[in-house]
């Protein structure tokens, strides 16, 4: 097992990318602290994970929360040897009609709270652990309509890279995985919560031939990618994007979409 004796902080724990990250540390031995702001799915995800895991009703976005949090991770936990800053939300933004708040909010839940749940963590790592940073392929798209979520992504780059140069004296590694189209309940929110079935499996089969791997992720990809970056297996990848996309930005050309 690639975890065995490691304790991980996962924000964002309790569905999506995070549970499955989650799931999969706990099966290579570590010990996962999951955080999220609903009780009941952070009930039922705790459940799934077992003894194994511990969670914890947080806004990561609340300094006060992240306060609390850090006091009980000190408590239950001790030490840390690998955090990942996986919380974080969407919202339209389009350029001309966009209200400021939504636009805050975006910045202040995927990169402030990010940034300030690794700054809070520094004190309770081990020499020699890993921060991941979760990011998007949104850092390359150019998609209209998502300006606040694509600079965010993009910060969350640049943040690791210089996160990664103040932690060097102690060899904790600071790393970004950028998912492209993952099958998670996010896309299951905003104006896509108002679609009909038809509507929605439309818009999946059209993401899909837009990948020239022809379908969507699913977060067992990505936790798998977030598995190598938090474990040795990744002990000299630093201040990197690790891009899990399935071909999304690299290889436009061959999408089913586009080819002849």
């Amino acid at each position: 097992m690639k975890l065995t004796g490691k304790k991980a902080l996962i924000t964002g724990g309790n569905s999506g990318i995070g549970l499955a990250t989650a799931r999969l540390f706990v099966a290579e031995g570590a010990q996962v602290a999951i955080t999220g702001r609903d009780q009941k799915k952070l009930d039922e995800a705790l459940a799934e994970l077992g003894s194994s895991a511990r969670g914890y009703r947080v806004d990561v976005t609340v300094a006060e929360d992240r306060k609390q949090l850090f006091a009980a991770l000190t408590k239950d936990f001790g030490k840390l040897d690998i955090v990942f800053a996986n919380a974080g939300t969407s919202g339209r933004t389009p350029t001309g009609s966009t209200d400021e708040a939504i636009f805050e909010n975006v910045i202040h839940t995927n990169l402030n709270a990010a940034f300030f749940t690794v700054n809070s963590a520094v004190p309770l790592l081990n020499d020699n652990a890993s921060i991941i940073f979760c990011g998007s392929v949104h850092n390359y798209l150019g998609q209209p309509g998502v300006a606040a979520y694509a600079a965010t992504k993009g910060g969350l780059v640049s943040m690791a890279r210089s996160i990664a140069a103040d932690l060097a004296p102690r060899n904790i590694r600071a790393n970004v995985v950028a998912p492209g189209a993952i099958k998670t309940p996010i896309w299951k929110r905003g104006t896509r919560a108002a679609m009909s079935t038809d509507e929605s499996d439309k818009e999946a089969k059209f993401f899909s031939s837009l990948v020239p791997l022809g379908r969507w992720g699913e977060p067992e990809e990505i936790a798998k990618a977030v598995l190598f970056l938090a474990s040795e297996d990744s002990s000299y990848v630093n201040a990197a994007e690790l891009v899990v996309d399935g071909g999304l930005t690299g290889a436009q050309f061959g999408a089913p979409i586009l080819r002849h």
